[in-house]
């Protein structure tokens, strides 16, 4: 059996390959956007796609699947539990019901309705038929079940968490309760992705190992109180998320192969600026407080590029990029492209330089060391607006502090102080910071300041923090 696990920085996704090398047919599940990493594979190995497979209707990122399918002519299929739903694939697929099978050789991949991520959720039983007709040798839990956790019920809703909670409780309990111990988990998702609470590093797992560690396969843990407990952890839920269930399942939406984009002088540019197209600035952290485009977002290159433009970009608007190098742009426009940001025009030619040579308006973000900071806090009118997450907050932050996640900014921009003398922003180390005070800029804030290396470099110079505060 061919089987391989494709990677998506950022997103914390993984895509699959399975398929018979002596058939010469391969599967792949789940596939990114970019989909020039699943042809690489087929060309190396000497297969063809004959089949694409979604476990579910994504949130989290643009699906490649369609555009897959256009380019191999291999079948598309899709879970035919999604109709009646909220949201239903409108698009031409082939329906997959429980126990319907695709072979290929030897390796028979079998559907199994998993509700309560969505109510449509599909996993995928694999059997390698070398080894066993009756026993399957892995799962493609999609995001059923991924190790050490499930996946989040409430991407439909208010109304409809607490339903579809239930329902993946009965998944938890009965779908899977007659596998076997030794039965590989492999998830579309690991630590980092916020379709889950709690996921592990690990890529893989069995289902003996989740069975005996898995907090929600727990027998002992009643249905009430399972669905208590998985709805109370649930993480911070992105806005964009509503927005890719409609791009994955709606016909209207143009796949893209691999995204492209221009070159712009700094006087093109100015001319975008000036229409208020949204800029993206990938430099890092001290580059762009030193020096930006007014009204930048703050976004540095590498694996948290997705991540951090789906939660503060504005979609449908033109984008233009700040990057250090080509290969960071390059990255960035695939990365952007993942989460259905695909209005990149250009780039900006020469970088920041070619900007300040030419004379066109910069503005500058201060920055704060832990130590002054201290000294300000007593000194002065100074407001500390820490951006990181729930659970590094509760583990300990300055005192008298603001807490606003920083995905979470825009829509909470009420709780942020402007009458402050100084309003500092503190983040884990400063990447997360430099993006909100970004955000806040944009926004009419005056007087930011960006906390130098962050809660790390408070807590190395000595400086004491607290589990109390403003929240």
């Amino acid at each position: 059996m061919l089987f391989e696990r494709f990677e998506t920085e950022g997103l914390a996704h993984y895509s699959y390959a399975v398929g018979c090398p002596g058939a010469g047919e391969i599967t792949i599940v789940d596939p990114k956007r970019d989909i020039d990493a699943y042809l690489d594979f087929a060309q190396a190995n000497d297969v063809e796609i004959t089949h694409i497979l979604e476990t579910h209707i994504h949130a989290d990122y643009a699906s490649g699947a369609r555009k897959l399918a256009e380019r191999t002519g291999a079948s598309l299929w899709a879970s035919a539990y999604d109709h009646g739903e909220i949201f239903e694939m409108s698009f031409p697929h082939q329906d997959m019901y429980e126990g319907d099978q695709i072979e290929m050789g030897a390796v028979r991949i079998e559907a199994l309705h998993t509700p309560g991520h969505t109510p449509e959720h599909l996993s995928f039983l694999v059997y390698d038929g070398t080894r066993s007709q009756r026993v399957p040798l892995l799962m493609l839990s999609g995001d059923f079940l991924f190790v050490g956790s499930l996946g989040r019920p409430d991407l439909l809703g208010e109304e409809a968490k607490h339903s579809l909670a239930a329902k993946l409780f009965s998944s938890a309990r009965k779908k899977i309760k007659h596998l076997p111990d030794g039965l590989e988990i492999h998830p579309a998702h690991g630590a980092g992705s916020l379709c889950g609470a709690g996921i592990s590093a690990r890529p893989f797992t069995t289902l003996g190992y989740e069975r005996a560690t898995n907090p929600y396969l727990n027998d002992e843990l009643a249905e009430e109180a399972f669905i208590a407990q998985i709805l109370a952890t649930v993480p911070p839920f992105p806005a964009y998320y509503k927005r890719m269930k409609r791009v994955n399942s709606e016909a209207t939406q143009t796949p893209l192969a691999t995204p492209g984009y221009d070159y712009f002088s700094a006087e093109q540019a100015w001319e975008h600026v000036q229409k208020g197209h949204v800029i993206i600035d990938l430099r890092d952290p001290i580059s762009f407080s030193a020096g930006h485009i007014p009204g930048a977002f703050s976004i540095g290159a590498g694996s948290s590029v997705s991540t951090w433009a789906s939660w503060v970009v504005p979609y449908d608007a033109p984008i233009l990029l700040v990057a250090p190098d080509e290969e960071k742009a390059d990255s960035a426009v695939r990365a952007l492209s993942r989460v259905g940001l695909d209005e990149v025009r250009g780039c900006l030619k020469g970088g920041m330089e070619s900007w300040l040579e030419a004379g066109y308006p910069v503005r500058s973000l201060s920055m704060v060391s832990p130590a002054d900071l201290n000294r300000n806090m007593h000194n002065g009118n100074v407001d500390i607006l820490d951006v990181r997450n729930d659970e590094e907050w509760h583990e300990g932050h300055i005192s008298n502090s603001i807490h606003v996640m920083a995905g979470q900014l825009l829509d909470n921009l009420s709780n942020v102080p402007k009458d402050a003398d100084q309003l500092a922003v503190v983040c884990g180390s400063g990447y997360r910071s430099t993006i909100a005070s970004s955000i806040l800029e944009r926004e009419g804030f005056e007087n930011l300041v960006n906390v130098a290396g962050g809660i790390g470099a408070w807590k190395r110079s000595g400086l004491p923090l607290t589990q109390n505060g403003r929240g």
